[in-house]
Order: structure tokens, then C-alpha cells, then sequence
């Protein structure tokens, strides 16, 4: 399969995600848009995050889903709404009083612009990129400091409206996005971690990641190479990583880290790719010499 990879960085000009996200894979882009293609239906991303890979890729048509109902709500502002989240957000400031007077804001209070502006704003200047609820399902991130940010400019939101008109949004668990995948499609998976042995901040929603999950995503992995739909999962290298990617093709990669969000603590962590690319292609090469 031709790659995409020489036209993501040439003929097609990657879109920067509007988000920053804790464990964005953004330094390694070039790597994971290795496994795409320009033959693939659909790309899948059932952990959105701030969809880097999906702005690299820029694929004609694709589902994002993400269990952030916030998150996805942003998404759908800047898809059909994208000018007046532009306006609500150049009405913010940048500064430590303002960002926790926005925080304290009662999101009910807000029109949908208003709240997607909110959450961008406090995604871009809250502290390393987290994302973190109390148990009341109220955002509680502290400010990052005054190196935070920039916000994002007008003209870098219209851009990723313009990518998102060809997306399906959905908000949910990761299962209900993958009953949607279907033999050509393309399915990135880049889950939150729950890994035993290290401190990783997994504190994403009300209902965390945890070994279950990771259990459910196994067998969700099984299920689209039984369908005949290409994956490709990235990890933190680890036994729960084993458990994971346990029987199909891994390769090992260098990912610079920020941890705790200063730069004297930044290192090189190994995560595993998994795919089941080379599977299906075996799997297709028999077939075809069986007929």
C-alpha cells in the first residue's frame, strides 16, 4: 500500500490540532501515518483527544468518537459553528485571575460556543494539557502558567472546521464508535493509559481506564481483524501493553515525554506499535492464491 506519509508533509499541508492533549502523539506523526493509507474507506479514532494523526492525515472521510462529551461537543462548535467560538474565545483573556474566573463558570450559564471557547481556552492554559473532573464531573486542571498557551487564531480554527466537515462525531464509550467499523476502514486506538508499574496520569473522565477496559479493547482488537478492518494501537510499553497487543506484529518506539510538566523532567519513553496490517495482507495473499 502507498503511505501517506510523503503527502501529509508535500502536496497536503497538516492541520496543527486546535487542542493540546496529555500523551499527544504529535511528535511521531510521520511514524504512525506509516500505516495509512490513501485506499482506506475511513479513518476511525475512538480515543479523539486532540486528533493530531487525524489532522495529519487529513482522510476524506472519518468517525471521531471519545468518551469526553465536552470534548466531542467542542468538535461539533467548530464544525458547524466555527466563527462565533472564534468570537466568544478572542473576548477571553490570557492571565491567572481570568483563567480560574472562566473555570468557575457554571457551564450551564453558556451558549454551546461559549462552552466550546471555554474549553479550548482552559485546555490551551491549564496546567501540561490535562484534562481532570471531580467526582462532580467539574473540570478542576490549575493554571499552567503565564508560558501557557496561545490560544488558537481564527484562521487555525477555520481550518480544522473545514477538516471536520467530513467527520461523523459521536460521544461515548470507544465500543460504540467500533461497531461502526467495517472491512476497509482504517482504526487508530491510542487509549488512556492504566499501567501498574509507573505514576501516568489516567485521570480522564469520571469512569477512568482501567485493567477491564483494557481487557474489552483485546477482544475489541480480535473482532476487527475476524472483520477484516486494519488497526493500529499505540502504548506505553508495559505487561498490560503484552496483554494487549499479545499475537500481533509490535514495533518499539523512542516517544519524548514532558513529565509533570517541567522541562527538567522530560526523557524518552518507549511505547509499542501494534497493527494487524501485515495479518490481513497475508491473510488476503492466500486467499488470492487459493482461488
Amino acid at each position: 500500500m502507498e503511505t501517506m506519509v510523503g503527502k501529509a508533509i508535500g502536496e497536503i499541508q497538516s492541520i496543527r490540532p486546535f487542542l493540546k492533549w496529555a500523551g499527544s502523539k504529535r511528535l511521531i506523526l510521520s511514524t504512525l501515518a506509516g500505516y495509512w493509507s490513501d485506499d482506506f474507506e475511513r479513518y476511525i479514532e475512538p480515543f479523539a483527544g486532540s486528533s493530531s494523526l487525524f489532522f495529519y492525515l487529513q482522510p476524506k472521510r472519518a468517525i471521531l468518537g471519545d468518551i469526553n462529551s465536552d470534548l466531542i461537543e467542542t468538535y461539533k462548535q467548530i464544525k458547524h459553528n466555527v466563527d462565533d467560538v472564534s468570537s466568544d474565545l478572542a473576548r477571553m483573556t490570557k492571565g491567572k485571575d481570568e483563567y480560574y474566573r472562566i473555570r468557575s463558570i457554571d457551564i450551564k450559564t453558556l451558549s454551546p460556543s461559549q462552552r466550546a471557547a471555554r474549553f479550548i481556552y482552559l485546555n490551551k492554559l491549564s496546567f501540561n494539557g490535562l484534562y481532570r473532573t471531580n467526582q462532580k464531573g467539574v473540570f478542576n486542571v490549575p493554571f499552567g502558567g503565564e508560558k501557557a498557551g496561545p490560544v488558537p487564531t481564527k484562521e487555525s480554527l477555520q481550518r480544522c472546521s473545514k477538516a471536520l466537515q467530513r467527520v461523523q462525531l459521536f460521544s461515548g464509550d470507544f465500543g460504540l464508535v467500533l461497531e461502526r467499523a467495517q472491512p476497509g476502514d482504517f482504526v487508530y486506538l491510542d487509549p488512556p493509559y492504566s499501567v501498574k508499574s509507573r505514576r501516568i496520569f489516567n485521570e480522564y473522565d469520571k469512569s477512568s481506564f482501567s485493567t477491564a477496559e483494557l481487557k474489552r479493547l483485546r477482544q475489541w482488537l480480535d473482532k476487527l481483524t475476524k472483520l477484516g478492518v486494519v488497526f493500529l494501537l499505540s502504548y506505553a510499553k508495559s505487561s498490560e501493553a503484552k496483554l494487549l497487543m499479545d499475537g500481533y506484529p509490535t514495533k518499539e518506539i523512542n516517544v519524548r515525554r514532558n513529565i509533570a510538566g517541567f522541562s527538567q523532567y522530560r526523557r524518552n519513553a518507549k511505547e509499542w506499535l501494534a497493527s494487524n496490517r501485515d495479518l490481513l495482507n497475508e491473510r488476503k495473499n492466500v486467499s488470492e492464491k487459493n482461488r
